[in-house]
């Protein structure tokens, strides 16, 4: 049995962290991104869990949105990939606003569970890389669904 940790928050407040606590989230591990002379575009999505590593892979047309698109898709079938059939997800709609001086990456998103749909929308800040930010943002929509499903797991 391990004994848990104290940390001191800048606040002063003392928090116990168990050291063998297990993650409450998928890791996002790494994303690529290609992009061929002929217009076509893929994206692969990789996240972990518990030494495993679910794989997404989506392509389609090259073009402004269609690259957003392609990459929010690859991480909708890596989330896939990890349910293993338990929650299926489909990619709505994934939007690039500018807002605030930044770049904004929203998503919406369909789950289906039990025969019952949940609409899921996420967003992320995506400075330097947006389609990147595309696959993030879907990470983000579907983070509390997907806490909810590894506490019961």
């Amino acid at each position: 049995m391990s004994l848990p940790m104290k940390h001191e928050r800048p606040s002063g407040a003392a928090q116990v962290i168990p050291i063998n606590s297990r993650r409450e989230r998928l890791k996002f591990s790494d994303f690529s991104f290609t992009r061929t002379p002929a217009g076509q575009c893929s994206a692969q999505v990789s996240l972990e869990w518990d030494d495993a590593v679910y794989v997404g892979r989506a392509s389609g047309q090259s073009s402004p949105l269609g690259d957003f698109r392609v990459a929010a898709d690859a991480a909708i079938r890596a989330l896939e990939d990890f349910a293993k059939g338990a929650m299926h997800f489909e990619l709505v709609g994934v939007k690039h606003v500018r807002a605030f001086d930044a770049n904004l990456l929203i998503v919406s998103v369909s789950l289906r569970e039990d025969q019952v749909v949940t609409r899921l929308v996420g967003c992320y800040l995506a400075e330097t890389d947006t389609r990147r930010g595309a696959a993030m943002a879907v990470l983000n929509a579907t983070n509390r669904v997907l806490g909810n499903y590894l506490t019961m797991r």
